[in-house]
C-alpha cells in the first residue's frame, strides 16, 4: 500500500490517461510529479500549479534519476506509437528499461503500468506485442510492477472513440476491412482511471497483470451501429475483406484526425481479438469499481464533446504526434461538425492560401487524390453530389463557392 501522503511519478502526464490521471491524485492526497519532455505542454492544464515538474526524457537515461527523487510509485504511461512504425518497439523497449532501473536504483516501491490486453490467437500486431513487451521490460527489475491490461479505451477524445466517431459521423456507407469484425471488449477511461488509483490502495495489486474491460463484448461493426444508433444516424457497413492495412490507414487518415502513421499499427492490432480471460481477478481486487457500458461510456463521451469540456485528446502526447501532423480541434453543435486544423510552414501567407485556393477541382489534392474520387463516389452513390460541383473558378474561391463536395464558409 502507497500512503497518500506519498509522492507519485506520472510518466507520459500530457497525453490522453496520464492527463486525466494527474487530477485523480491530487484528489486522493498525493503529491504528484510529471514527468514531463517539454513543461510548456503542462501550463494549459487547470492543475498545473498544483504538481511538480520534472523535465527529461524517458529515452536519455541520464534525465531520469532527478525524478526519482524521494518518489514512492511510478505511473509508466509512455507509448511511442507515433514515432515511426519502424522504430516504435525499439523505443518503447528502451525507455522502459531506464525507468525501471532508475526505480531500481532510487528505491521506488510500486510501478503503475497500463499496457494493452495480450491478443488471442498465433498472429500478433507489434503494436500489441510491444505493449506485452513493456510489461516484461518493467518487471525485470526489483521493483513490483502492477500492470493493468486494457482492449479499447472509450472516452471523449480517445483514440478509438475518435475513430469510431468520426468514421461514423462521416460516411453513410462504412466499406469496412475483415477487422471490423473481430471481438474486443472496451472499456471507459473512468473505470481506467479508477483501477489506476486504487491499485495503489490495494497491496494485493503488486506484482500482478490484471486484465480490464467494459462490461459488452462487441465487434467494430457492432460499435459503429450502435454509436449511429444513439446518434440517431443510419449507417450501412459493406464488408470488404481484401482491404489491406495499408489501404485501411490510408483510409482513416483521410476520413478521420487521425494520421496514417498512427492508424497503420493501430489498425494491424484491431484485426486481433482482445476480450479479457480472466475478470474475476479484477472484480476480487477492485470490487468497488463497477464497469460502466459501452453505451454508458459513449453517451458520456459526447457530453463532454458537446459540452467542451475535454481535458485530454489522444494525440495530447508528444510521441503519440508525428512531427508533421496538423493541431486540430473538433466543436460540435446541434449535430454540426466543424473541425479546425493548423500547421505551420515556411511560406508567407500569400503563398500558402494561393495553394489553398486552387484545391479540388481538376487540380485535386495535395494526398491521396484517388481516395478523394472514392470518397465522392461513395457519396454520389448514397445521394450526394460527390464530385460532379467541380469549382466555380479554378483559381480563386469565395464565400458560398462549391468545391466538389465541400462548401465555401466565412468565419
Amino acid at each position: 500500500m502507497v500512503p497518500s501522503s506519498s509522492t507519485v511519478l506520472v510518466t507520459g502526464a500530457t497525453g490522453y490517461v496520464g492527463g486525466r490521471l494527474v487530477p485523480c491524485l491530487l484528489q486522493e492526497g498525493y503529491t504528484v510529479r510529471c514527468f514531463v519532455r517539454d513543461a510548456e505542454r503542462l501550463r494549459a492544464q487547470p492543475w498545473s500549479d498544483r504538481v511538480e515538474v520534472a523535465v527529461g526524457d524517458a529515452l536519455k537515461a541520464d534525465t531520469i534519476p532527478p525524478a526519482m527523487e524521494d518518489v514512492e510509485a511510478v505511473y509508466y504511461l509512455i507509448h511511442s506509437l507515433g514515432a515511426g512504425e519502424d522504430t516504435f518497439e525499439d523505443r518503447d523497449r528502451r525507455a522502459a528499461a531506464n525507468v525501471r532501473r532508475a526505480a531500481d536504483e532510487a528505491g521506488v516501491q510500486r510501478i503503475v503500468y497500463l499496457g494493452g490486453m495480450r491478443p488471442k490467437g498465433e498472429q500478433q500486431s507489434k503494436h500489441l506485442q510491444s505493449r506485452i513487451e513493456t510489461g516484461k521490460v518493467l518487471r525485470d527489475g526489483s521493483v513490483p510492477v502492477t500492470e493493468f491490461r486494457a482492449a479499447q479505451i472509450v472516452g471523449s477524445g480517445s483514440l478509438s472513440f475518435e475513430l469510431v466517431r468520426y468514421l461514423t459521423e462521416r460516411v453513410p456507407i462504412l466499406i469496412c476491412p475483415r477487422w471490423v469484425r473481430t471481438p474486443t471488449q472496451p472499456i471507459a477511461i473512468r473505470n481506467v482511471l479508477q483501477y489506476l488509483v486504487a491499485a495503489l490502495d490495494q497491496p494485493d495489486s503488486a506484482g500482478e497483470i490484471i486484465e480490464i474491460g467494459g462490461p459488452d463484448v462487441f465487434t467494430y461493426a457492432e460499435m459503429f451501429t450502435k454509436y449511429a444508433a444513439i446518434r440517431g444516424l443510419n449507417r450501412r457497413i459493406v464488408n470488404v475483406p481484401l482491404l489491406t492495412p495499408r489501404f485501411s490507414s490510408h483510409w482513416v487518415g483521410l476520413v478521420t484526425p487521425i494520421s496514417n502513421t498512427i492508424a497503420r499499427p493501430l489498425i494491424e492490432g484491431l484485426d486481433n481479438e482482445v476480450v479479457v480471460d480472466d475478470p474475476s481477478k479484477a472484480r476480487t481486487l477492485f470490487p468497488e469499481i463497477e464497469p460502466i457500458s459501452f453505451e454508458a461510456a459513449v453517451r458520456l463521451a459526447l457530453r463532454r464533446a458537446e459540452s467542451g469540456t475535454i481535458p485530454t485528446v489522444w494525440n495530447s502526447a508528444v510521441s503519440s504526434t508525428p512531427n508533421e501532423a496538423p493541431f486540430t480541434q473538433l466543436d460540435i453543435s446541434e449535430g454540426l461538425y466543424r473541425e479546425e486544423r493548423s500547421v505551420d510552414v515556411a511560406a508567407p501567407p500569400t503563398i500558402a492560401f494561393d495553394t489553398i485556393e486552387h484545391l479540388g477541382g481538376d487540380t485535386g489534392w495535395l494526398y491521396g487524390d484517388a481516395l478523394w474520387r472514392l470518397r465522392g463516389w461513395v457519396d454520389q452513390l448514397v445521394g450526394g453530389v460527390g464530385f460532379r460541383q467541380g469549382r466555380r473558378d479554378p483559381e480563386n474561391l469565395r464565400v458560398g463557392d462549391a468545391v466538389d463536395f465541400w462548401r465555401v464558409e466565412a468565419r
